[in-house]
């Protein structure tokens, strides 16, 4: 499920308070079924400050978004679509665009 989407790659949330919004992947956490974006899903957390050096305050962080609710954006018909895996002929297997059937890899 999470090898469909990979890190740097380019999606759009279809679910939550950011949903219609691009960006790319961070980082994907495939054991928890999550992905970090870019510039989405910002949450404040309140931190105590743990040392003399440490401030305290209000930090905005990025959170986590299930895969479910991500949907890949194609690098060639610019479109939402869903991964499909094919292998070529020289053996190697490649993701590609179920909409326009290009290869992604």
């Amino acid at each position: 499920m999470s090898a469909k989407i990979r890190k740097n790659d380019i999606v759009m949330v279809l679910a939550g308070k950011d949903r219609g919004r691009q960006g790319k992947v961070k980082e994907v956490l495939p054991s928890a079924g999550r992905v970090l974006i870019e510039g989405i899903n910002i949450v404040k957390r309140h931190s105590k400050p743990r040392s003399a050096m440490q401030q305290g305050g209000i930090l905005e962080i990025e959170a986590s978004i299930h895969l479910s609710n991500v949907s890949f954006i194609c690098n060639t018909c610019g479109k939402s679509t869903r991964i499909g895996f094919k292998t070529l002929d020289n053996g190697t297997k490649v993701r590609f665009c179920k909409k326009c059937r290009e290869v992604v890899d």
